[in-house]
């Protein structure tokens, strides 16, 4: 359940189904793993695959909202972030009167381990760019995709792509108990250079819009608005969440300069 919340607030989530209903802000710092997904937690406590909704609180630029919770998950629903559109569209967006910050970044900031590459650059628009490489899958050798984050673009153009996984991936994790259901209606499942799934893909690059949908709901756990051009190369949420922590310390620096 989403309920609206006061200026300055932020992005709250609130177990239900624990004693004291514990609340947990999205924040990077309360990053615990990053398995496949992005886990927060605080003390013994955890909100596990935060991204997607995340992802789509960020693209509409909400910025103080207590998220309900029954359990230490957010739904998978579809595997999209498409449901939590629907679910922010049909309660609306209030307009609150404070002024906010927005960080304009005048250098670069970059991230780097391996071959996974991650870069902010000052731009006019909050843009994301994200070169998908798994070189030893054929569909998945080499996808690229560029978008100007909107909430209407992100609606048309990210919001419907859905996770997916390399079959020989799923395999181990559905027969340890990792995956819950393992069904095709929550998932893009590849095989070597075939889907598994009968509706096939929605996009002929879902995968890669994907990761921009991932990439947009870590980048919210920064929680300060920014404006730039992120460039990334097969990040995943380690790096995506290793990234949104070196804006987050660099925001920090600036407003310790003007002061």
């Amino acid at each position: 359940k989403l309920r609206p919340a006061p200026e300055g607030t932020g992005i709250i989530f609130q177990r239900m189904d624990l004693p004291d209903k514990p609340k947990l802000p999205a924040l990077v710092d309360y990053v615990q793993e990053t398995p496949r997904c992005t886990i927060l937690g605080s003390g013994d406590f955890q909100v596990q695959t935060v991204e997607h909704i995340l992802s789509a609180i960020k693209a509409f630029d909400i910025d103080n909202l207590l998220i309900e919770i029954e359990g230490p998950e957010i739904p998978s629903c579809d595997g999209s972030a498409m449901p939590f559109v629907e679910l922010i569209e049909k309660g609306g967006i209030a307009t609150q009167s404070k002024t906010k910050k927005i960080h304009h970044l005048e250098a670069p900031i970059f991230w780097s381990r391996g071959d996974v590459h991650l870069v902010a650059l000052p731009s006019e628009e909050f843009r994301i760019s994200y070169t998908l490489n798994y070189p030893n899958s054929d569909l998945l050798k080499s996808q690229f995709y560029t978008v100007h984050v909107d909430e209407e673009i992100f609606k048309a153009e990210i919001a419907p792509a859905r996770t997916f996984s390399l079959y020989e991936e799923v395999v181990p994790l559905i027969e340890k108990g990792n995956i819950k259901g393992g069904r095709l209606d929550n998932a893009v499942i590849i095989k070597g250079d075939s889907i598994l799934n009968p509706e096939g893909v929605r996009y002929k690059d879902e995968m890669v819009r994907h990761k921009i949908l991932d990439l947009i709901g870590d980048l919210c756990l920064v929680g300060q608005s920014f404006i730039a051009h992120v460039i990334a190369i097969r990040s995943g949420h380690f790096s995506n969440t290793s990234f949104a922590k070196e804006l987050v310390s660099n925001f920090s620096m600036e407003t310790a300069n003007v002061n």
